[in-house]
């Protein structure tokens, strides 16, 4: 009779991804997993199949997580659309800039994905659709108030929302500042509005 499991996989999965977000897949040996875990190398294989397989794992978490954020974020019917997205980004902004965050997983496969016809590339790519997709609905509603241009076109603009963000992530977790993220946030507003919209103060040097 096989002995039960003194684990729970959620916490498992949620460790081994921290891991994976600081080093990386390639980086990230078994003895990592092991320390940050608590588990057996053996365990580690029988519970979940290997190091990749872990991976993806606290990848596909990690990526329902950032869909969810930008979701709820995005959602809230008691603001106009454009008014959640300036929200959302001067919410992360503030994040991105906090000295103890890490880089997502997300953000981290992204970096390491080579563009090429594999697993890693595959489900990075979905992951970036999946969040494009929750921008182009709250832009869409932006056209359909009036509040953004007939022609314009919401499944690029979205695209670029999800290359801001991540590009912010990037900024903060080499130490550039909450101003200079906050600036940048407010600077990709503007191309949606062609206007010039409130100033959250100077921009400091990263």
């Amino acid at each position: 009779m096989p002995r039960p499991r003194k684990f729970r996989e959620s916490d498992v999965i949620s460790s081994a991804g921290e891991v994976f977000a600081v080093r990386g897949l390639a980086a990230a040996t078994l003895d990592d997993l092991v320390r940050a875990t608590g588990l057996g190398k053996q365990s580690l294989y029988n519970a979940f199949g290997g190091k990749r397989e872990l991976f993806f794992r606290a990848l596909s978490e990690d990526r329902e997580e950032a869909t969810r954020a930008v979701s709820e974020a995005l959602g809230h019917e008691d603001a106009s659309p454009l008014e959640r997205i300036r929200g959302h980004l001067l919410t992360m902004a503030i994040e991105f800039s906090s000295s103890d965050r890490r880089v997502s997983l997300t953000t981290r496969a992204l970096v390491e994905s080579t563009g090429e016809e594999d697993p890693l590339s595959t489900v990075t790519k979905a992951g970036i659709e999946q969040l494009a997709e929750i921008y182009a609905q709250c832009l869409e509603h932006a056209r359909e108030n009036g509040d953004l241009a007939e022609d314009a076109n919401v499944q690029s603009l979205a695209l670029y929302f999800v290359a801001v963000t991540r590009g912010m992530e990037l900024l903060g977790r080499a130490g550039v500042g909450r101003g200079v993220l906050t600036a940048v946030a407010l600077d990709a507003l503007r191309a949606l509005r062609g206007q010039r919209m409130e100033e959250a103060g100077p921009a400091h040097r990263p």
